[in-house]
Parts: structure tokens; sequence; C-alpha cells
């Protein structure tokens, strides 16, 4: 275990603005801000006077109050006779962050805030009020996408009084989904202009290693960030936790270990948050807890309960309620929580496995200590190779920058789709295409060549009947398989089409809400799949098979030992069958599958390095495939420190020699049609990857290989061939050609 100790911070306080509302500074006062910090100052003053800001501070840092102030102060204006007045939008990614947003505005009563929730839980009566009389509007990127844009001319009011533009949780908006959002923004910008609109962006985000470009890509506008946090804060102990091993080898999982921390903090009178990676994770550790509690500190079961996405408002408010009064000792969370909820003074808070990010870990821990008090945050090792790493480590947390955020405005397979609803929403014009990027002209001739626009001497039409916005999902997902109970017809839940294969095929043991259900029959036409409730003692884990193709080259660097590539990919995979494996990891059976081949165009990293250099090495040709694949595992599990991804964001592929480049290759590509940055993110900082990566596979006590170095949980294979050794040995190779 390790523990650092973060020394406490004390504020700095600033003035108020001299030309601040008086009705708003009344609100303030009567709210008990007696002043603002010194942030909170600077991203108002910046704001108020037109300047697009990034305001990125620390959780809890009042970020808030820094885009509230300008907007609730443009909002209290009386307008001129005639006119409707300004107007301010807040883009939240959740309905909830919006719904605590709308609460706190409401709490401040400043007159003339007309400030009101639309989303896809606004009743259709309410609606209209919205759009004819609210004058602060509170939604999501996902209903501006589908509603306000494409209905534009039923929110003229709205958009011709449009001051300001306000993104919250901004850093959420990466990889795929940023892309898309970053296109929403544009299309934003374009409609608001129409109406003759040029309203001021101001965008809040956990601590992120470059705010203003992030934002400048996010928006398309140049952004000025606010960063020197003025908040008070208090000293913090910060633990890196690794569970120990049984008698027999075994580690206790992450979750159970949490688990176990936050009974024993909770029974000490120490209120404390524990996060999960899943949904099913936060009911397993808050049951968990509450089992521990039962035996050894009864009295205290009932103040543990859990909280994640998918609850109802009310239930959710009860739960915050409980935390802010005490009477809710301990809750297990997702990052539902971790976004902006408002919920102050807790003690500890218990992580269960790395959270991804850098970024994600500081909101997170930021939870504890929130009324300034001392606190504790512990990071619980799991069973992967990155934590293991991390918590042998340390100065990879603490003594290094949060992480770039990426995304790419300009993804052809994201902007596309993007050019067809813009010119839904409004004839795209020649002044149009600077705001799109350089390769929107490219894309405009292509969709007039799919039929999908028509090009007139006056710009760029929609040229179809449907609404193209239907067509686009701007978090990436693809269509949905939806699985029902075979017996009532019921709809247990969904799953990507993409995940369908490998989750839900024909026998697989699907658990969804901590209960195991059997598929009987996966029907791909219909999109649904079948099931039956029951446990049958066994879980099942797919088998597939994969191949790639080189189609472009973009960059090649040739190093000591091998040659390093990034660009475009095309990738077949198969589904062909699957294990059913008891839980102690015997395998009792296994199935073939008769499934479809699925493709997949986007960008990846890869390597090469010459058979006689790996024989060299101490790797002969039988242990290749062995070696290459543990590599690729094991490089997959480290890349997100290095790129904001997940491990289920990339896919993989080694090959003892492949076609395209005759050689023994090492591939890590993105998940997602045409890129979503994290395999050019892995080519830029290849050094610090592969190093990190050889590093963590050293340091694994195992023998031969296992969850904390090189095995996968997704492996298509089943984690066969896999050789530990020579994995090191391949690995060694490419951090001594990094440079």
């Amino acid at each position: 275990m390790h523990l650092e100790v973060l020394a406490a911070r004390p504020p700095r306080l600033a003035q108020w603005p001299e030309g601040v509302a008086p009705a708003v500074l009344a609100a303030l006062l009567g709210a008990g801000v007696e002043r603002p910090w010194s942030h909170q100052r600077e991203a108002i003053d910046l704001a108020s006077a037109g300047t697009h800001v990034v305001l990125s501070t620390g959780t809890a840092s009042g970020k808030s109050l820094g885009y509230l102030v300008p907007v609730l102060a443009s909002l209290a204006e009386r307008p001129a006779s005639g006119l409707s007045g300004p107007s301010a939008l807040y883009l939240s990614p959740t309905k909830a962050l919006a719904a605590d947003q709308l609460a706190r505005v409401d709490r401040l009563a400043v007159p003339g805030v007309r400030a009101a929730t639309y989303d896809g839980d606004t009743p259709p009566e309410e609606r209209r009020w919205v759009r004819e009389h609210a004058n602060l509007v509170l939604t999501n990127p996902d209903l501006l996408h589908h509603s306000l844009l494409p209905g534009h001319e039923r929110w003229s009011r709205f958009l011709r009084g449009l001051r300001y533009v306000v993104v919250d949780e901004c850093h959420v908006y990466r990889g795929v989904f940023g892309s898309h959002v970053a296109a929403v923004l544009r299309r934003l910008r374009r409609v608001a202009a129409r109406y003759g609109a040029s309203p001021t962006f101001v965008l809040a985000s956990a601590t992120v290693s470059d705010p203003a470009e992030h934002a400048a890509r996010l928006t398309g506008l140049p952004v000025r960030a606010v960063t020197d946090d003025g908040s008070p804060r208090g000293a913090m102990t910060f633990a890196l936790w690794e569970p120990a091993a049984d008698e027999e080898g075994a580690r206790r999982s992450a979750t159970t270990e949490a688990a176990a921390l936050m009974a024993d903090l909770v029974g000490h009178g120490v209120q404390t948050v524990a996060f999960a990676r899943s949904r099913a994770g936060a009911e397993a550790l808050a049951s968990g807890a509450r089992r521990r509690l039962a035996a050894e500190h009864p009295q205290a079961v009932e103040s543990v309960a859990a909280y994640r996405g998918g609850y109802l408002p009310q239930d959710r408010r009860e739960l915050e309620a409980g935390l802010r009064a005490g009477s809710l000792r301990g809750l297990a969370a997702t990052n539902a929580l971790e976004l902006g909820v408002d919920v102050s003074g807790l003690d500890a808070v218990v992580m269960a496995g790395w959270p991804g990010r850098r970024a994600s870990l500081w909101q997170q821990a930021g939870r504890a200590g929130r009324s300034g008090g001392e606190s504790l945050a512990v990071l619980v090792a799991a069973d992967d190779p990155l934590d293991g790493y991390l918590v042998r480590h340390p100065e990879a947390l603490f003594g290094a920058p949060v992480e770039s955020t990426v995304l790419d405005p300009e993804n052809p397979q994201v902007l596309a789709p993007h050019l067809a609803a813009a010119a839904a929403e409004l004839p795209l014009v020649e002044d149009d295409l600077g705001l799109f990027g350089e390769g929107s002209r490219r894309l405009l001739d292509v969709l007039v060549e799919s039929g999908i626009l028509r090009r007139r001497p006056a710009g760029w039409f929609w040229a179809r009947q449907d609404r193209p916005a239907a067509h686009i999902s701007l978090r990436g997902a693809s269509e949905v398989v939806a699985v029902v109970e075979r017996r009532t017809g019921r709809v247990v839940g969904t799953v990507d089409e993409a995940a369908a294969h490998s989750q839900v095929h024909t026998g697989a043991v699907h658990v969804h809400q901590g209960e195991a259900w059997v598929v009987t029959e996966l029907d791909l036409e219909a999109r649904v799949a079948h099931v039956v409730r029951g446990d049958p003692g066994w879980s099942t884990q797919a088998e597939s098979v994969s191949r790639f193709d080189i189609l472009a080259t973009e960059r090649s660097a040739q190093r000591a030992r091998v040659v390093t590539s990034f660009g475009t990919v095309r990738v077949t995979s198969r589904v062909t069958g699957f294990t059913r494996r008891l839980p102690g990891g015997e395998v009792v059976g296994r199935h073939a599958l008769d499934l479809p081949e699925r493709t997949l165009t986007t960008k990846a990293v890869w390597w090469t390095v010459e058979p006689e250099v790996l024989t060299a090495a101490g790797v002969e040709e039988a242990a290749v495939p062995g070696a290459l694949h543990g590599a690729e595992h094991a490089a997959i599990g480290m890349l997100p420190l290095v790129a904001t991804s997940d491990r289920w964001d990339v896919g993989g592929v080694s090959t003892a020699r492949h076609p395209d480049t005759g050689l023994p290759t090492v591939m890590v590509f993105d998940g997602y049609p045409g890129g979503a940055g994290f395999a050019e993110r892995a080519s830029e900082r290849f050094q610090a990857w592969v190093r990190a990566t050889r590093d963590a596979v050293l340091a694994c006590p195992c023998a031969d290989g296992c969850p904390a170095c090189v095995q996968s949980p997704k492996c298509g294979n089943g984690n066969d061939p896999l050789d530990k050794a020579g994995a090191v040995a391949v690995l060694d190779l490419a951090v001594a050609g990094a440079g």
C-alpha cells in the first residue's frame, strides 16, 4: 500500500464585480455567498465581456457560479419594448445534472429568470410553454440535435435572444461522442447566426491537461482557460491499495475489497462513497457492504445504499437528501454521482478499480472533504495490468498531469451525417464550409453523389423525405438488440448491435441487474435476443477470429528494433463459438456458432519486428504467436495511461506474419468507425506507452501470465496462446526502438 498526503489549501477570495446586476447580487448574498473565489471572479469577468471561456478547476470548486452570474445577470435585464429579451442555453451530458442546476437556479429566485428543463422526460404540454416563454433552457446535446435544431423555426424567439451557451462537464465530450457534440455545437452556431445571435460560450470542466485546446476543438472558437483554483481544500490522505492474495494465490476482487473497506468505515461513523465501474458493480458493492455490516455493525445496515443511473428521479433525490442529512452513511455509486451532482461534506471515498482517467480519479476523490475538513481517498486495484502498475508506481498518479482529451471534429464518419443534418436545417452555402473544416467540401461531394444532398447554385440542399438527425446517435451507439423474456415478452434490457454477437448469442449467459438469464435464440434480423431467467451454474465467453487489412499508412517511424506505423485499417471479425466455464474457471464445454462477419474501418497503431530480431531476443518461432498476443493484451490494458480510452473502446490483433507487412505485427485499433483518436494518441506517445506496458508485465508476480498482466477479459480466443516471457521480450524490443 502507498500513502500520499495532500496538503490543505486556503481560500483566495475576490470581490463581486461592480456592475453585477443588483437582483443577482441580492440573490447570492441571500444564499450566503458573501464573496466569490478568485477563479469564479475571473470567469465572471471574461464571460461578461463576451470572451469565450472554459473554467477548469477541481471538484467542489464552485464552477457553476462562474457561469450562473453572467447568465442570470443577462436574463434579469429588462428587454426593450417589443423585444423578447436575452436567453441562455445550458447543456449537460445527463438529465440529472440539468435538473440539479434548475433546482439551484430556482433557489436563487432571480426576478425575470424563467428557467425550465427540456429533455426526453418533458411532457408535450410543457414543451410549448418552454419554447414560447422560457429564457433559460437546460437540456442535453441529444435533445439539441434531435429536436431544437431540426425545429429551429419554433424556437425563433429563443434563438433570436441567445446570449450565452453553457457547456457543463465538457471533459465528458471526448472520443466519438465528443466529435458528435462538436458537430452539433457548430450547427447550433450556424442556426443561431440565422436569427442574428452570436452567443458567448462558457464551458466548465474537471481538470484536463489543456482545457483551452479541448474547448476550442469542441466549439470551433478561441477559448480562454481559467485554471488557477481559489477554492479551499482540507488535507487529504490518499491510499493506493492492492488486495492481498489468499493461501492459494487468488486475490479478492476490487468490488469485494471496496465493500469491506466501506463497511469498516461506515461502521466507525465515517460517511463514505464507494465508486464502482458499472451499475451491476455498484449494486454488488452495496450488497457486500451490508452483509459485512450485518455481522459486525448491524445497526448501520440500513444506512448503506446504491446510487446509479436508471433510478427514478425521486429515488435519486431521496438518496442525495439522506447523504446531506447524514442518515445515509455509505453509498455505492457509479459515475452518475461523479458528474457534478451536488453532494458535500463526505469523509471518505473508495474507488473499486481504476476509473479509467486521472481526471475521473480526482473528480471522484474530490467528493471527499467537500466541507473543508480532512478526508480519505482509497484506490483499490482491480486484477488488471494498469491497476497493478499504478499502485506500484504512484508517481504515475501523483506526479503526472491529467490526460489530454481526444476528439476529432473532422472525423469523416461523424461529420458527413452532421453536414446532411445541417443542410436539412438550412441549406449549406460556401461561407459555412469554414465552420465545419477543410474536409467538408469533399464530404459534401460524396453526399451529393449518394443522392443525400442536392447541389444548386444557392448551395447544398437536403434531398430526401426523412429527417437526417434520426439516423445519428451522438453517443456512438449502433442499433440496439432488445433482450426479451421469452415467456412474457417483457423487455429486460438492450445491448448494442455491435456487441450482440459476443454478449447475447444463442447459449450465452447474460447478467442484467444482478440476475442471470440464458439466451435461447438471437434473431439478428428482428434485433431480438430471447432469454429465460435462471443461473445455470456457469458463465460463457465468446470466441472469435479477426483479420485486419491495412488500407493506408499515414506515417511510419524506423526505430532501432521495430517499425511503428499509424493509419487506416479495415477490421473483419466473426464470433465463431463460445466456451462454458464453472466459477473456478474450469472449461465444461465449447460450442460452435454460425454468425456473420462484421467489418469496421478505423484508425490503428501497429509495430512490426523482423523474425531474426525476435530469435536473437530469445523468442523462438513456436513462441512468437503467444509472445505477440501477450504484448497486444498488455498494451491495450495500459493504453488509458496515454489516451482517454477504456479497454472496451479499442481492439487489438497480433499475428506472426501479416499479409500486408510480411512481418510479425502487433496492432491496436479504435473500436469506432473512422477512429476516435486513441490509436493516434498511442502513436504520438509510443515510448511512454510501451515502456509502462513492459514495466507492468515485469512487475506482476505471476509466473505464466494472469489477468493483472497479459490476460484479457475480452479476448476472442480465450487467452490462447499466451507467453508472458515472450511478451516481455517483444515489449523490450519496442522500448529499445522507441525514441
